[in-house]
């Protein structure tokens, strides 16, 4: 079987089509952008925090592979109710699964991603939605 065929299943690529469920617009005053150098995949992200700092809303713009936009939709499908800590750890969870340190992080989803991990070449765009997230939670610039 070929390396398409494993990645690009039917679950990942229905996924791509759940982004539509996040449009990302003007309302966003939490933007940031995030960009793998191994293939130039982008995701922006938009958040809208609650008063107690959680997540309430997301938006994402993403340009990016198939891979990229599934994990981008993952993130956004379970992003709501979790803080800026929790989306960190996740996103440094996410490193070390890629790079076989640890167990796959708790996030509901994930386990589709499972055949990207043995293609290098697609762990930068997994990471955007929660790098561009983290960036965004934990920098004084809310405009990326």
């Amino acid at each position: 079987m070929n390396s398409a065929a494993v990645l690009y299943t039917p679950e990942i690529l229905a996924l791509t089509t759940r982004l539509a469920q996040f449009p990302l617009d003007d309302g966003f005053a939490l933007q940031a952008t995030a960009r793998s150098r191994s293939c130039g995949s982008q995701v922006t992200v938009g958040l809208e925090l609650d008063a107690s700092g959680l997540i309430a809303r997301v938006g994402v713009r993403a340009q990016a592979c198939a891979i990229g936009q599934a994990a981008a939709a993952i993130f956004a499908l379970e992003a709501a109710g979790r803080n800026a800590e929790q989306i960190a750890e996740t996103e440094n969870g996410l490193r070390s699964w890629l790079r076989r340190e640890a167990e796959r992080p708790d996030w509901r989803g994930l386990e589709v991603l499972d055949a990207a991990r043995a293609y290098p070449a697609r762990h930068g765009a997994i990471l955007l939605g929660w790098q561009a997230a983290t960036d965004l939670l934990f920098s004084g610039d809310k405009h990326g």
